[in-house]
């Protein structure tokens, strides 16, 4: 696709039209029968797809790149590659190394605020779709390698690995050594890594969970870190809080209410007084939130217990960042105290509130109803209340939403099996929303509406 009739034929039809997967066939039929090879057409169809599908991520942006599979899945958000590229220039780096920088994503970020950007790939078609994605940048260049094996190269010359402090050097330095690998280039200042985290087959690409093998693996990083360099790392949002290094900041990020990461910072990256932090970007016009803990994973303040006697009021849900920072019961000490902020149950992130108050990290529900999770009895109380439409949001429960909605709703027309108005006075076509949920050994259905923001 990058030769000169790929590349033509690729951007002609970007301009021309928006793709749709439904005119595939053909735009496949037409552009054969115009001379295009087929593995050609194929290629470039394939690109425009993955540029529709990455406009969420790169806005604009995706109309001028190129993507693989995989490169595409893992890439950062633009707006949250900017912040972690802010992240480096607020610390004064001027140099930074992106080791495995896929499609070359948070690369862009770090070269759009004029730092020197050096970004590593070792998959050839990879590095090739960061090269043309980086091609506006004149102070970022690819370098088509193995990071960990290019890292060791700039120190090569006295037969170290590249790690030792001593060597770590500055940016301006010429390392000398190391062949290909890094042989003439000065050590960057600092270093950013998004390891590999998804195994490609045939069939697509499936996540890899353990830090170990990632590539590299977290261990490496570690020792990247130990130097004393700047380093930041980015992850997948399940990161175990016992994974997590000693001496790093750990931050969840979450865009839009959906889970998209976790990153540890390093040395001049970790700010001071933070561990664990949760930052939500939900578009608002306040620009990101964040709450932060100095606290270890486990060492939040104490908040009150209080079981199902304590569902009453108003239910929150704790954004995801939130919950997988282990700040929840920090969130509630913090903002909700005062309106007698209680966990029903210590191992569950849900918690409820005497009244109402607005938080950029959880979503509020008003409790009109508690019922025992039973499907039997939860069947009646859709018919009786003429439920069009149900909601099921869970936490702590083993169920599937949808599975359950099915068995929930079945029968039920668009004014109800029924027919009737139901007990709460709710006409036909109800749109009701329930939370599944478990309280020490007791599980509940909870009937909520949310509250408006």
């Amino acid at each position: 696709m990058l030769t000169p009739e790929g590349w033509a034929l690729l951007n002609s039809l970007s301009a021309s039209e928006p793709y749709r997967e439904s005119e595939a066939l053909a735009w496949s039929t037409r552009l054969r029968a115009e001379g295009h090879a087929p593995e050609l057409v194929s290629a470039v169809l394939t690109q425009l797809k993955f540029r529709t599908q990455a406009t969420g991520k790169f806005g604009p942006f995706a109309g001028h790149m190129v993507f693989t599979r995989a490169g595409l899945e893992q890439a950062t958000r633009m707006s949250v590659a900017a912040l972690h590229a802010g992240r480096f220039a607020a610390a004064g780096v001027q140099s930074v190394a992106d080791l495995g920088c896929g499609i070359g994503a948070d690369a862009m970020a770090l070269a759009a605020l004029d730092l020197d950007v050096t970004a590593v790939e070792r998959d050839e078609t990879v590095a090739a779709a960061a090269t043309i994605n980086l091609m506006p940048f004149p102070n970022a260049t690819v370098v088509c390698a193995d990071a960990e094996e290019w890292l060791g190269g700039l120190d090569g010359s006295d037969g170290s690995d590249g790690l030792d402090a001593e060597s770590a050097g500055t940016a301006g330095e010429d390392a000398g050594g190391g062949g290909a690998d890094g042989a003439g280039t000065p050590r960057p200042e600092g270093f950013w890594l998004d390891p590999a985290r998804r195994v490609v087959s045939s069939s697509g690409s499936s996540r890899v969970f353990d830090p170990e093998a990632f590539s590299p693996p977290l261990s490496f990083v570690e020792q990247l870190a130990e130097t004393g360099a700047p380093v930041g790392v980015k992850l997948g949002p399940a990161l175990p809080h016992g994974s997590v290094p000693a001496g790093c900041e750990a931050q969840w990020v979450s865009v839009d209410g959906s889970l998209t990461e976790a990153v540890l910072w390093f040395n001049a990256l970790a700010r001071p007084g933070v561990r664990r932090s949760a930052l939500v970007l939900d578009g608002g016009d306040e620009g990101p939130a964040e709450l932060s803990s100095a606290a270890d994973f486990g060492d939040s303040p104490a908040v009150p217990v209080a079981g199902t006697e304590g569902l009453t009021g108003f239910l929150y849900e704790p954004d995801p960042a939130v919950i997988r920072a282990g700040l929840v019961a920090d969130l509630i000490d913090r903002e909700f105290s005062g309106a007698g902020g209680r966990l029903l149950d210590e191992h569950i992130a849900y918690f409820c509130t005497d009244e109402a108050l607005d938080s950029r990290f959880a979503t509020g529900y008003r409790v009109l109803d508690v019922m025992p999770y039973k499907v039997k009895g939860l069947r009646h109380w859709v018919r009786e209340n003429g439920v069009t439409r149900l909601d099921i949001k869970k936490r702590g429960v083993d169920v599937t939403p949808e599975e359950l909605r099915r068995l929930l709703m079945s029968g039920q027309g668009k004014a109800g099996k029924s027919g009737k108005s139901g007990k709460s006075g709710k006409g036909a076509g109800h749109h009701a929303t329930l939370v599944l949920t478990r309280i020490g050994e007791e599980r509940v259905a909870v009937e909520v509406e949310p509250v408006p923001r």
